[in-house]
C-alpha cells in the first residue's frame, strides 16, 4: 500500500475517536481529508474493498451519533464508487459546522462582554458611594476572571482615576503594562496618574519611555509639559510644548503652554 494510502486509512480510522471526544469539526475534516488521498491515488480490488468498508463504518458512525444529528439531522449517504460525491457532502458539512462555531463563538464573546460590563457598573456604582473596598474586590475579581485583558484594566484604572483613587489607578495601570510593554497610551495615562500623585520623577520616567515608543504624538508631549507645570519646571515646559506645536501649529492648548513657559523662564 502506498504512503498516500497509509496515511488516508490512518484518517479514516481517526474518525469514530474524534467523534467520542465530541470533536466534530476535527472528525468531517479527517474524512474529507482521507476521502482526497483516496481520490489522488491509484489501488487495487483488495485496497479499494478494504477502504469502501472503512468508509462505510465512518459514515454510518457519523449518521448515528446523536449529537452531530442535532447539528446537522440530513442522512449522509455513500455508496462504492461515488467517493466525491461523499467528499461533496464532506465540504457542506465543514460549512455547516463552521457556522454553528461561529455562532456558538459569537455568543460566548456576547455573554462575556455582558458579564464584564454588568461588573464594572457594580464597580462604579459602588465607587460613586465611595465604597473604595468593595469597588476593589469587585473589579479584582474581574481582572482575575480576565487577566490578559488591557483595555479593561486601562478601563477599570480611568474609573478609579475620576474618583480621585490614584494609588488604585496606578496600580491596575501598571499591571496592563506587565501585559502589553509597548503600549504607549497606557504610559500617557499612567504618567497623568503619578503627575496627579505629585510623584513627578517617577512620571517623568514613564513619559520618557513613551517617547521612546513614539516621538510624533503631539498630545504626548503636552501631557508632559503638563507635568513640568506642576513640576514648576519652566525650561523643560517649555520645550515639551514646542515638540507639541512643531508636531501641531494648530495646537492652541500647547501654544498656550508654550507662552506662559517662556514668560516663567523670563522672570
Amino acid at each position: 500500500m502506498s504512503t498516500e494510502l497509509v496515511n488516508a486509512r490512518k484518517k479514516l480510522n481517526m474518525v469514530n475517536t474524534m467523534l467520542k471526544k465530541g470533536k466534530y469539526m476535527n472528525a468531517v475534516q479527517c474524512i474529507h481529508d482521507g476521502l482526497i488521498m483516496l481520490l489522488k491515488t491509484p489501488t487495487i480490488k483488495s485496497e479499494r474493498d478494504e477502504f469502501e468498508d472503512l468508509i462505510k463504518k465512518v459514515t454510518y458512525n457519523l449518521n448515528n451519533d446523536p449529537d452531530l444529528r442535532k447539528l446537522y439531522p440530513l442522512v449522509i449517504s455513500y455508496e462504492p464508487g461515488k467517493e466525491r460525491a461523499l467528499l461533496d457532502a464532506m465540504r457542506e458539512l465543514l460549512q455547516e459546522l463552521q457556522k454553528v462555531l461561529n455562532e456558538e463563538v459569537q455568543e460566548d464573546m456576547q455573554a462575556i462582554m455582558a458579564r464584564k460590563r454588568e461588573a464594572l457598573e457594580k464597580g462604579q456604582s459602588l465607587l460613586d458611594q465611595q465604597q473604595w473596598d468593595e469597588a476593589g474586590k469587585v473589579f479584582d475579581a474581574l481582572v482575575r476572571e480576565f487577566g490578559g485583558d488591557t483595555d479593561l484594566k486601562a478601563d477599570i484604572a480611568d474609573r478609579y482615576l475620576n474618583a480621585d483613587r490614584y494609588k488604585e489607578a496606578f496600580h491596575m495601570l501598571d499591571d496592563a503594562l506587565r501585559d502589553d510593554p509597548n503600549a504607549i497610551h497606557l504610559y500617557n495615562r499612567i504618567g497623568m496618574v503619578l503627575r496627579k500623585m505629585k510623584d513627578y520623577d517617577t512620571a517623568e520616567k514613564y513619559y520618557v519611555k513613551a517617547l521612546s515608543l513614539s516621538h510624533g504624538d503631539e498630545y504626548l508631549h503636552y501631557n508632559i509639559g503638563r507635568l513640568y507645570y506642576d513640576w514648576r519646571k519652566w525650561a523643560k515646559m517649555a520645550r515639551a510644548a514646542e515638540a507639541a506645536v512643531s508636531l501641531n501649529p494648530d495646537f492652541a492648548e500647547a501654544v498656550k503652554m508654550l507662552k506662559f513657559a517662556r514668560k516663567k523662564m523670563a522672570e
